[in-house]
């Protein structure tokens, strides 16, 4: 591929948050690959962008909780050298007790929202070093950093992504690489039906809820600002920088070797 292009891979294109990234990086004049599992929708999508914006678009249908489609998309990323942008986007939720969760369900949370993303982050990287240039932008929640009585998977893989987001972040803090990580809330896309997460958008407090186009347009604003973690929704950045600065407190705070007094019979 010439490396005078430059493409934007998208996971979970097809509709909602993913779709979105794909008409702004498009109008961006990125061409695109877009990865989903439902094929009718990414083809109609692709022509659709392919007019407007007379860019390129590659479609791949896959499910990227199986180990075969991750390879596909990998192959991609690692052989591709026109990739200067991969949006791990593709998530997925099921909002249920755990004693309620089928092993299935769980499984598949695990799968979509951390083996998969861990795996494309993987596999652009090298690339993306060795050009010493390339941003990630991996998607997680507002649920990153508070579990409910019916997300304790959710939020477990989210808080994965946290966690390995920021720790990509101190990791290549010294290259050309920028490394964003996205938390919104919650946001108008078909996660929430009965079929899909077990709630239906009509369930949540309304005013609450973002529209897809302003969650991705806020998370472009922070990613054109040099945010590493933006938070759509959040309108005092500063409480951000006091829960983060509060964790390395904690941090620092068990780096003593010895237990805590209340720790120590009398």
């Amino acid at each position: 591929m010439s490396s005078s292009k430059k493409t934007a891979l998208v996971t979970g294109a097809s509709s909602g948050i993913g779709a979105v990234y794909a008409q702004r990086l498009a109008a961006r004049g990125y061409d695109l690959v877009l990865v989903a599992r439902r094929a009718d929708r990414l083809a109609s999508l692709a022509e659709k962008l392919t007019k407007a914006h007379g860019i390129d678009v590659r479609v791949l249908a896959a499910d990227l909780e199986k180990d075969a489609d991750i390879a596909k998309v990998e192959t991609i990323l690692g052989s591709d050298s026109s990739v200067q942008m991969l949006v791990n986007n593709a998530g997925l939720a099921r909002f249920r007790p755990l004693k309620d969760t089928s092993v299935e369900d769980a499984h598949s949370q695990v799968a979509l929202n951390i083996t998969a993303l861990t795996r494309l982050t993987q596999a652009v990287l090298p690339g993306f070093v060795a050009r010493n240039e390339g941003t990630i932008v991996n998607v997680a929640s507002v649920l990153a950093v508070h579990s409910l009585p019916i997300s304790a998977v959710y939020s477990g893989t989210k808080a994965y992504v946290l966690a390995f987001t920021r720790g990509l972040q101190s990791e290549l803090a010294e290259t050309g690489i920028k490394v964003q990580l996205v938390l919104p809330a919650s946001t108008a896309t078909e996660i929430w039906s009965e079929e899909v997460s077990g709630i239906p958008l009509s369930a949540l407090r309304q005013e609450s809820i973002m529209s897809a186009e302003d969650m991705v347009d806020a998370s472009l604003v922070g990613l054109d600002s040099g945010e590493t973690v933006t938070w759509p929704s959040v309108a005092d950045e500063g409480l951000w920088t006091a829960y983060d600065n509060a964790r390395a407190s904690l941090f620092a705070a068990t780096q003593t070797g010895t237990p805590a007094p209340r720790y120590i019979k009398a």
